[in-house]
């Protein structure tokens, strides 16, 4: 995939070689001659507007997709927070009881990755606030089961910024790919197009320049040189 300075090279360069080929009868007069008829570059028009779109929907869906894994980062680190605390407090209360360590996964380091620390705090909340005998030892920690659900309530804002997040992932991997195919067939178009532009109009410098080609200089002859 070529990259964003050479896709806003493209870009550029097609709009300015189209739309001057499409307002300059004396361009579309050469033109015309080599087949590039005023229909035949209303194809390139459309590969052009089609590139120029997909590329800005892909930056579009890529600033949704930083945005979502933003959120996510806050609202999980917020959930890990009151989590932690949670958790350190069992440890204490049950720390002779490992019937109950195992029931919470009080033991072992936190997971990781998400779906693995997602895992382990729905098994300590849910697990913990389905016992009431639980929850009684608890509160005389001041953890009551308000605090719990409020701590559960956050693990589950996480899944669902998480889901948001492959939502928008999955968009902007979409995007990409349109984009990719677009930008190839204007790619693709402007190339021939250029070539024939070059041959139509080598005799008149001005009108290629008028379409945006860059025209080397002619060097003078160093035979002529001297004989200046």
């Amino acid at each position: 995939m070529p990259s964003r300075r050479s896709i806003d090279i493209l870009l550029n360069s097609a709009h300015v070689a189209i739309n001057n080929s499409l307002t300059n009868s004396q361009i579309q007069a050469y033109l015309k001659e080599f087949g590039y008829t005023p229909e035949r570059i209303q194809q390139g028009k459309l590969l052009y507007e089609a590139a120029l779109a997909a590329h800005q929907q892909q930056r579009a869906d890529y600033g949704d997709q930083r945005t979502a894994t933003t959120a996510l980062k806050q609202v999980w680190d917020t959930a890990k927070k009151s989590y932690m605390r949670y958790l350190k407090v069992a440890r204490i209360v049950f720390k002779d009881n490992s019937g109950v360590a195992t029931r919470l996964e009080l033991e072992g380091d936190r997971k990781k990755s998400l779906p693995g620390w997602l895992a382990q705090a729905n098994q300590f909340y849910t697990n913990l606030l389905n016992a009431p005998e639980l929850l009684t030892q608890l509160r005389e920690y001041g953890i009551t089961a308000d605090k719990l659900q409020a701590g559960q309530a956050e693990v589950q804002a996480v899944d669902t910024a998480n889901l948001s997040q492959k939502t928008e992932k999955g968009d902007a991997q979409t995007a990409t790919q349109t984009k990719e195919k677009a930008i190839a067939a204007l790619q693709s178009w402007m190339s021939d197009f250029t070539r024939i532009a070059r041959l139509a109009l080598e005799s008149d410098r001005q009108l290629l320049e008028g379409l945006g080609i860059v025209v080397k200089s002619r060097n003078t002859s160093s035979g002529e040189r001297r004989s200046a």
